[in-house]
C-alpha cells in the first residue's frame, strides 16, 4: 500500500464544489506523480463509471473510482472537503472523497489492497480518524495502515488496509488480506467463526438452535469499491443481527464460489449486484432478495430482515431464477432492469427504465428489418412492396426476385416490432413470467392496430398483471408450477381481455389520430418538429432521449407503406444523430491543440462513427467536457434536423448514415443539412474551448500541438467546466 498514497496525493483542504472538479484536482495530482498519463481521458473513464452509477455513500464519503487505459499504476488520491461534494448520496454530500485508480490490466494483489480499502470505510473509528487527522503525510499513512502516532498512544482506526491484523477470523478486512483474495471468506463455513458469522457462528450449533444463515453476492461494474464495501457492510449488519452472513465478492480479482455445502445450509440469499451475477442458479430454491450493490452498502439491515421475512412466508426462487410465489428470482444477468430499484427511486425512474428495456430490444429489428426493406427498394424499386409471395414466385436469376425476398424478409422482421417492445417491457418489470403476456398483448395490438401505442401499453399491463399475481400467496404444492402454467395462463387471459375488449379501441384511435396529425405536418410546424427532434437527439447521445426521438422516427416506417412525413422524420432523426460525432471528428482536425492525445484519437473514430449514424462516437468528449460539448451538438443537430425537414428529405431505412444515401428522397439537399450541423456545432465547440482559461503552466505541447497528459509535474491541465 506504501506505492500507492503518499502524502504529495492528499488534499485535507479540498475545494472543489462539484465532484468533477474533486475528481480534477485529484486526478491532477496523480498525473504530477506520473501515475495517470492522460488527465481527460482519465477523467472521461470516471465520469462513464459515474454515469452507470452515483459514487457517494452515506457517512459523508465519496469513491469515484474506474479501471482505466491511462493509468500507469494502481493510485489512490484523498481529499477532505470542508464545504462537502455532492456525489449522489441520499445522507447528503460527502466530506472524504478517496479518487480511486486502477489500471486496466491491474494485478489481483492490487486490486486485493484497494478492495481492503473499500471495507475499511465501513468502519466508523477509520473515518472519524481520517475527518481528525491535521498533516496529509500522517493522512497517508493512516490510509496505508501506518500509525504515525507515537507507540503509546495508538491513533483510532489505523487498522493497516490490505495487512493482516491479527484479529478475528471475521474480521472483513484481515479475511481479504491474509486469505489471499477479497473473495477468500465465501469458502469459510458457515457454521463456524466466518465472514459475517462472527462468533455467534458457534451458538446453537444443533438445527433447532442455530442462527439463521444467509449467503450472499456482491458486484458492481468496476469491481473494486462497492463490491466490498457491500461485503462489509452486510457483515456487520448480521454480526449485529446474530445472523451468519457469508459473502461471495464477484470483484476485480476474480472470485471464490461459496462452498455449495454453504449454499445448501443457508436459509436465504442476498443478490446486491449491478452487473450480472455468475453463476447464479446456484442459489436457485431458496428465498432470495435480489437488489442493487448500494442498497446493501446504505441499508443492510433491511435486507437482512426482508430475506428473513421471505424464508417465514415460505417464498423461494423457482429453478432457473424464475420468481413465484412472489419471490423476486429473476435472472439479473439479463434483465438488470427486472428489479424495482432502491430505495428513493421514483416511479418514472422505473417507468423510463422498462421502456427502455423494451426499447433495447427491439431496435435490432427495426435496423435489420429496416435495412432489408430499403435493399429491397434499391434493387427492385418502389413497386417492389407489391410483388407477390417469393414462395409461389422466385426466379434465381431475376434481380426483382432477390428485390422481392430482400423485402418480405424485413418485413417479416418488423411484424415483431410491436410484440418484441411490450414482451420486453414487461420482461424489465417483472422477469421471465412478463414474457407471455406480454407478447400476447404486444400481437393483439397489432391486430386491433393500435400499432406502438398500443405495445406500450400491453407491455405495461402485462409486467403489472404478472407482479400482482406474484404477490398472492399459494399453497407450496402449487410453487413449481406458477411460472411454467399459472402465471402465462392467468396473466395472458387478463391482457388479452383488457386489450381486445377495453382499451384496445380507444388505443387505437389515438394511434390512428396521431398518424393522421404527422400526415398533415406541413411548412413551418414540420421544420419545428425537425428542429425538436434534432435537439433530442443529441441531447445525451444514445441515452434515454435520444431512443425516444429514434423510437418515435422508426415507429413511423415501420409499416408497408409508410407515409411522407414519416419518412421526412426518419431522415431528421437520422441526419441529426450523424452531427454530434462528424463535428467532434472534424473538431479535433481542425484545431487539434485544443483537445489531448486520447481525444485526438478518439476523432478519427468518430469519422466512422459519425457517417454510420452512431452517436455515441461523441460520448468521450461530451463525458470530458459536458458543458461546451452537449449545448453545441444540440444547436446543430436542430439545424440539421429543421434543414431536413424543409428540404423535405425522405428515408425508408432506419439506420445507415451515409451508405444508405442511395435511398434517400433530395440526397444532395440532405447531405448539404448534415453539413450545416456539423460546421455550427464544430465552431461553437472551438470557439467555447479556446475561451476556456488554462490554468498557469499548462502550455506543454505534446508531439500533436496540444496539451501533454503526461507533463511535468509543474505543469496543469486546461480546467473545462
Amino acid at each position: 500500500m506504501s506505492d500507492m498514497i503518499s502524502a504529495d496525493l492528499v488534499d485535507l483542504d479540498l475545494s472543489a464544489e462539484t465532484k468533477e472538479a474533486a475528481a480534477r484536482a485529484l486526478a491532477e495530482r496523480m498525473v504530477a506523480r506520473g501515475r495517470v498519463t492522460d488527465l481527460e481521458g482519465f477523467l472521461a473513464d470516471v465520469a462513464a463509471r459515474e454515469a452507470q452509477m452515483p459514487t457517494g455513500l452515506d457517512g459523508g464519503i465519496g469513491i469515484p473510482h474506474c479501471r482505466s487505459e491511462h493509468v500507469t499504476e494502481p493510485t489512490l488520491a484523498f481529499g477532505r472537503s470542508a464545504a462537502g461534494i455532492d456525489f449522489g448520496a441520499a445522507d447528503g454530500p460527502a466530506d472524504l472523497v478517496f479518487l480511486i485508480a486502477a489500471p486496466a490490466g491491474a494485478d489481483d494483489a492490487h486490486l486485493t489492497i484497494l478492495s481492503a480499502l473499500a471495507r475499511q470505510l465501513m468502519n466508523a473509528e477509520f473515518t472519524a480518524a481520517l475527518r481528525s487527522v491535521g498533516d496529509a503525510a500522517d493522512a497517508a499513512a493512516l490510509i496505508r495502515g501506518e500509525d504515525p502516532a507515537p507507540a503509546d498512544e495508538p491513533r483510532a482506526g489505523a487498522e493497516p488496509v490490505g495487512e493482516p491484523t491479527g484479529g478475528t477470523t471475521g474480521d472483513a478486512t484481515a479475511g481479504v488480506a491474509a486469505g489471499g483474495g477479497p473473495g477468500d471468506s465465501a469458502g469459510e463455513e458457515s457454521g463456524g467463526e466466518g465472514a459475517g458469522g462472527g462468533e455467534s457462528g458457534g451458538e446453537g450449533a444443533g438445527e433447532s438452535g442455530r442462527p439463521f444463515r444467509i449467503v450472499a453476492v456482491t458486484s458492481c461494474p468496476t469491481g473494486i469499491a462497492h463490491t466490498y464495501m457491500a461485503a462489509e457492510s452486510l457483515e456487520n449488519a448480521g454480526r449485529e443481527a446474530g445472523v451468519e452472513v457469508v459473502v461471495e465478492t464477484q470483484g476485480s480479482a476474480g472470485f471464490t464460489r461459496l462452498d455449495p455445502a454453504v449454499i445448501a445450509a443457508a436459509d436465504g440469499v442476498i443478490l446486491a449486484h449491478d452487473v450480472a451475477v455468475r453463476e447464479k442458479d446456484r442459489f436457485a430454491g431458496k428465498p432470495t432478495v435480489d437488489t442493487g450493490v448500494k442498497a446493501a452498502v446504505n441499508r443492510p439491515g433491511e435486507l437482512i430482515g426482508e430475506v428473513r421475512s421471505k424464508a417465514a412466508r415460505g417464498e423461494v426462487t423457482a429453478a432457473g431464477g424464475a420468481g413465484a410465489g412472489g419471490a423476486a428470482g429473476g435472472d439479473g444477468a439479463t434483465t438488470p432492469v427486472g428489479r424495482g430499484g432502491e430505495s428513493g427511486e421514483g416511479y418514472g425512474t422505473r417507468l423510463r427504465t422498462w421502456l427502455m428495456s423494451g426499447v433495447s430490444y427491439m431496435v435490432p429489428f427495426v435496423a435489420a428489418g429496416g435495412l432489408l426493406i430499403a435493399l429491397g427498394f434499391a434493387i427492385g424499386g418502389y413497386e417492389i412492396n407489391k410483388a407477390p409471395s417469393v414462395m409461389d414466385h422466385f426466379v434465381w436469376t431475376q434481380a426483382d426476385s432477390w428485390a422481392a425476398l430482400l423485402y418480405q424478409i424485413g418485413g417479416v422482421s418488423f411484424a415483431f416490432l410491436v410484440p418484441v417492445l411490450a414482451g420486453y417491457i414487461a420482461y424489465g418489470m417483472a422477469d421471465r413470467p412478463g414474457l407471455v403476456p406480454g407478447f400476447v398483448g404486444g400481437s393483439i395490438a397489432l391486430t386491433i392496430d393500435a400499432g406502438f401505442l398500443g405495445g406500450l401499453a400491453a407491455g405495461l399491463i402485462s409486467g403489472a398483471v404478472v407482479l400482482a399475481i406474484q404477490r398472492v400467496r399459494i399453497p407450496a404444492a402449487l410453487r413449481g408450477i406458477m411460472p411454467v402454467v399459472v402465471i402465462p395462463l392467468i396473466s395472458s387471459a387478463v391482457v388479452g381481455f383488457l386489450m381486445f375488449v377495453v382499451i384496445g379501441k380507444p388505443i387505437a384511435s389515438a394511434q390512428e389520430a396521431m398518424t393522421d396529425w404527422l400526415n398533415g405536418l406541413s411548412g413551418a410546424n414540420a421544420v419545428l418538429l425537425g428542429a425538436l427532434l434534432g435537439l433530442m437527439m443529441c441531447f445525451d447521445l444514445g441515452g434515454p432521449v435520444n431512443k425516444v426521438a429514434y423510437t418515435f422516427a422508426t415507429a413511423g416506417i415501420a409499416v408497408s407503406d409508410p407515409s411522407d412525413s414519416a419518412m421526412k422524420i426518419m431522415a431528421a432523426v437520422m441526419a441529426a444523430g450523424m452531427v454530434p460525432p462528424l463535428a467532434m471528428a472534424l473538431a479535433t482536425t481542425v484545431r487539434a491543440r485544443l483537445f489531448n492525445a486520447a481525444e485526438r484519437e478518439n476523432g478519427k473514430a468518430a469519422w466512422v462513427l459519425g457517417a454510420s449514424f452512431i452517436s455515441e462516437g461523441a460520448i468521450p468528449f461530451a463525458a470530458a467536457d459536458p458543458l461546451r460539448v452537449i449545448p453545441s451538438s444540440m444547436v446543430g443537430g436542430a439545424i440539421t434536423g429543421a434543414l431536413s425537414m424543409a428540404f423535405g428529405a425522405t428515408l425508408r431505412a432506419p439506420h445507415g448514415g451515409v451508405f444508405v444515401v442511395p435511398l434517400i428522397g433530395n440526397p444532395l439537399l440532405y447531405l448539404v443539412a448534415v453539413a450545416a450541423g456539423v460546421c455550427v456545432t464544430t465552431a461553437l465547440v472551438i470557439v467555447l474551448k479556446g475561451l476556456r482559461r488554462p490554468v498557469p503552466g499548462a502550455t506543454a505541447q505534446g508531439p500533436g500541438g496540444g496539451t501533454d497528459p503526461s507533463a511535468p509535474s509543474g505543469a496543469k491541465q486546461p480546467v473545462a467546466a
